[in-house]
C-alpha cells in the first residue's frame, strides 16, 4: 500500500490477508487510529474473524464516536455472529450519523426480518418483513441492466447507491411497505456511470462495467446480505400486506411498455436479440444459444441446420481483437 496508509476498500477487497497484515504493522501495539482500526474491521469481517472485526470496531467507535463506517462495521460483525439484537442496535445507533448511507436501513431491515422469524412464539415486537420484488438482470458488452418489477412508484421513494462492487437499492413502494435489495456483484462497474430511471410498470438500473467481459452471474462473494424470495406458486408471491400480485400480469405490462421505448445502441440492439429469441423456434433458440457460447460472444447465428453440426468459431469484427478472460 502506499506510504500515506491509505487503507481503502477497494484495496481490502483485492486482498483481505495482506490489508490485514499492512494494518497490524501501521496500528501497531498502540493501535489508536480509529480509521484504520475501522478498516481493519472490515479485512477481519471479509476473513470471517467476526469477534475480532467487533473488537476493532468498537475500539474505533470509542475513538470517533461520530463515526457511522464504526457503527456499520460492528452491526455487520455481530450479524454474522448471530447476536442480531446487538447488531440491530449498532445500525440504529449508526443510522443518525453524519456520513450514514442507505446501507444502514438495509441492514436494519434484514436484522427486523430475521429476529421475526427467530421469534416463534409471538413474543417479539418486531413482526416486519421484507416484501418481495421480482427482480431480472441482463448485460450488454458495456452495461449490466437490473430491472425491479414494481409499479407506481415516486421518483422521491427510490434511493439507489453505486458502489464500486456493490449496488443498494431502497425503494418505499406503494402499500408503504420499504423494499431493499444489497448485491455484491461478481465484477466492479463505473458508479459514475452508471443511472437508473422509474418507469410507470419498472425501475430500470443500469451499471457500466469496467471491463467489456461476459458475467457469468450478476452476485459474488460479499458481505452483503442476499435477500432471496421464493414462491409458492409459478403466478404469486407472498408479502407482509394482505394482497397478492399477479406477476404474469405485471411482466407482461413490462413488455407493453417496452415495445413503446425509443432504445439505442446496445440497449436496442439487445432489445433485437431478445425479440428474436423469445419468437423463435426451438431450433432457433438452439442456434443462438450454441453459437454465441461457442464463439465467445463474437457471433450469433438462428440456422440450426448450419451450426448444428459444426464447431462455431470465434469471429471477432474486422475493428477488434477477441482476448480469453
Amino acid at each position: 500500500m502506499a506510504s500515506d496508509k491509505s487503507f481503502t476498500d477497494s484495496s481490502i477487497d483485492a486482498d483481505p490477508a495482506r490489508a490485514l497484515q499492512e494494518l497490524n504493522v501501521a496500528l501497531g501495539e498502540k493501535a489508536d487510529h480509529a480509521e484504520w482500526l475501522c478498516q481493519r474491521a472490515y479485512a477481519h469481517i471479509l476473513l470471517k474473524d467476526y469477534n475480532r472485526a467487533v473488537d476493532d470496531a468498537k475500539k474505533a467507535q470509542e475513538l470517533q464516536p461520530g463515526m457511522a463506517l464504526a457503527f456499520l462495521r460492528t452491526g455487520i460483525a455481530e450479524y454474522h455472529l448471530n447476536n442480531i439484537s446487538a447488531a440491530h442496535q449498532a445500525f440504529t445507533a449508526g443510522k443518525g450519523l453524519e456520513g450514514a448511507n442507505e446501507a444502514f436501513q438495509m441492514w436494519i431491515m434484514k436484522c427486523e426480518e430475521k429476529m421475526a422469524t427467530q421469534d416463534q412464539n409471538g413474543t417479539s415486537n418486531l413482526q416486519t418483513a421484507t416484501p418481495h420484488v421480482k427482480h431480472d438482470w441482463y448485460q450488454t458488452e458495456s452495461q449490466v441492466t437490473i430491472t425491479l418489477m414494481v409499479k407506481n412508484v415516486k421518483k422521491e421513494d427510490v434511493s439507489i447507491a453505486f458502489k464500486e462492487k456493490e449496488l443498494n437499492a431502497l425503494v418505499k413502494l406503494p402499500s408503504g411497505e420499504d423494499y431493499c435489495l444489497n448485491i455484491h456483484l461478481l465484477h466492479p462497474v463505473v458508479p459514475e456511470q452508471s443511472t437508473y430511471r422509474i418507469l410507470s410498470t419498472k425501475v430500470e438500473i443500469k451499471m457500466k462495467k469496467t471491463e467489456a467481459i461476459r458475467w457469468e452471474k450478476l452476485e459474488g462473494e460479499g458481505i452483503l446480505p442476499n435477500l432471496k424470495h421464493f414462491s409458492p406458486s409459478p403466478n404469486q408471491y407472498p408479502s407482509s400486506s394482505h394482497y397478492t400480485r399477479n406477476w404474469d400480469k405485471l411482466v407482461g405490462d413490462i413488455k407493453e411498455e417496452e415495445k413503446n421505448e425509443n432504445l439505442e445502441g446496445d440497449a436496442a440492439l439487445n432489445k433485437l436479440f431478445q425479440q428474436i429469441y423469445s419468437d423463435g423456434s426451438d431450433e432457433v433458440k438452439k442456434a443462438m444459444n450454441k453459437s454465441f457460447m461457442e464463439s465467445g460472444g463474437t457471433v450469433l447465428s438462428t440456422n440450426w441446420t448450419d451450426v448444428g453440426k459444426r464447431k462455431v468459431d470465434v469471429n471477432p469484427p474486422d475493428d477488434m481483437e477477441w482476448k480469453q478472460y
